[in-house]
This record gives structure tokens, C-alpha cells and sequence, in this order.
């Protein structure tokens, strides 16, 4: 895709106007915020993974499509987050995530971007996230809000993994990444078992992380073609498989949520 025709996608999109969707006027509770911070972790490294794919030309309208959504969802959550912001602690590391995503967000927008600087910046974005997302936990003070945090984790690091493992096989910060792949992996797979052992896990989410474990054996495989030949499709084949277990661990969270 040609840098000209990605900008003009994006300003079409109202990707690079920084306006936000409608932000309903009820507040917040708690446990939603923790979702929905715990969200924008994730959506930090979906946009650096959608990117990734996009520059090397792998899924490229799949990759668009999913760089748009993220954007856009990053946008509207920020803004959602400004109706739960209880105490300086919470508003300061709203504001500081605020600050790093409006320094991250024009790189994803342009395709030519420095690989380092979108490494970089989806690194800040993702600690600041991961500090608000914190917060709200202690604010709500809950077992069931801890789970919302872990399970929520779980989203960022389908993602972390994708990001990691695209970004070794394009050749940028390749010993970091493999490092970050490999401590992903071993993260996520004791966060699992972590989530299927707690007592507050019920019959229905143990069948959704039932579901999750599947395709968290696509994924896997997909993950450790390292010295694949076919490098679109290994690389096809992790976006592919990170979406999919993406999608099986939001339905978790959400029920997580709900407890």
C-alpha cells in the first residue's frame, strides 16, 4: 500500500482527526473500566501488529480493517474512561496514557514509519495502559476485579506475541523480540491454568477457556515456524490465529466481568 493512499484512508476513516466516538453520559463501573483499560493494553499491540502486517505486505485488507477498528476503539475508549476517573492517582495516569498514545498514533497511520519508533511508542503505550489498568483494580478492590486484569491480560498478550514475532521475522530488535515472544508464551499458558483453577471460574467460563486452550494450540504452532520458508504465510498464519484467540478471550473477559 502506498503511503499517499494509507493517509488518505485514514483521514477518510477519521482515523487521523483525533475525534472519538459519543461518549454516553452514565459513568462507568468499576469492573468495565478495568475491561476497558485492560482493552487498550491489548489494542496498543493489535494496531503495532496490524501495521506490521501491512508493511509487509501480508493480509493487507484484513490488516487495514483491523488497524481502523483498533484505532478507532483506542479513541472511543479514552474517551469513555474520562466518566470513571476516581482520584488524582487515576486522572494523572489517564492523562500520561492519553500523552503517549497521541505521540504513538500518527506512526500507525503512516506506513513508512520508523519500525524502532513503533516498537518504542507501542511499549509506552502499553506500560501506561497496563499502570491504569492497575489502578482501577486496587480502586475496585475485588477478587472477581482481579480476574478481569488477568483474563484482560490475556487479550494483550495474544497480541504481544503476534507483535513480537512479526517484528523479528522483519529483522528490527530480533534478539528483544524473540526474548518477548518466548516470556509471552510461558505467561499466557500459566495465566490459563490460573484462570481454570480460580474458584470464582464458573462451569460456563471453564467451557469458554476450554475453547480458548484449542486455539491457543493453533496459535502455538503457528508461533514457532520461526525458520519457515513460506515467510507470508507464516506470518499470515499468526495474524490469522491471534485474531481467532482474541476473539474466544474477550468472550472470557466479558464474563469475567460480570461476575
Amino acid at each position: 500500500m502506498q503511503r499517499r493512499d494509507f493517509l488518505i484512508f485514514a483521514a477518510a476513516s477519521g482515523l487521523l482527526s483525533g475525534t472519538a466516538a459519543p461518549v454516553a453520559g452514565t459513568a462507568l463501573s468499576l469492573p468495565v473500566a478495568i475491561n476497558k483499560s485492560g482493552r487498550l493494553r491489548m489494542l496498543s499491540l493489535r494496531g503495532a501488529k496490524a501495521w506490521l502486517l501491512l508493511v509487509q505486505g501480508v493480509l493487507p485488507e484484513r490488516a487495514k480493517s483491523i488497524l481502523a477498528q483498533s484505532l478507532a476503539s483506542f479513541e472511543q475508549i479514552l474517551g469513555e474512561l474520562k466518566t470513571l476517573q476516581p482520584g488524582d492517582d487515576i486522572r494523572g495516569l489517564a492523562q500520561t496514557l492519553d500523552q503517549e498514545w497521541r505521540a504513538y498514533r500518527p506512526l500507525l497511520a503512516d506506513v513508512r514509519a520508523d519500525p524502532k519508533a513503533v516498537w518504542t511508542h507501542s511499549e509506552a503505550v502499553l506500560a501506561a495502559a497496563q499502570a491504569l489498568t492497575v489502578a482501577y483494580e486496587k480502586a475496585a478492590g475485588t477478587s472477581s476485579g482481579k480476574l478481569v486484569n488477568l483474563s484482560g491480560r490475556q487479550r494483550m498478550l495474544s497480541q504481544r506475541m503476534a507483535k513480537a514475532y512479526l517484528f523479528r521475522q522483519m529483522g528490527v530488535n530480533t534478539a528483544e523480540a524473540g526474548s518477548m515472544l518466548d516470556a509471552a508464551m510461558k505467561e499466557f499458558a500459566k495465566a490459563h491454568d490460573d484462570l481454570k483453577a480460580a474458584p470464582q471460574s464458573t462451569a460456563q467460563i471453564k467451557s469458554e477457556l476450554a475453547l480458548v486452550e484449542q486455539q491457543w494450540f493453533f496459535f502455538q504452532n503457528a508461533l514457532q515456524m520461526r525458520a519457515a520458508t513460506d515467510r507470508v504465510k507464516a506470518a499470515s498464519d499468526v495474524g490469522t490465529t491471534s485474531e481467532r484467540i482474541l476473539e474466544q478471550m474477550d468472550l472470557v473477559v466479558g464474563l469475567y466481568e460480570r461476575l
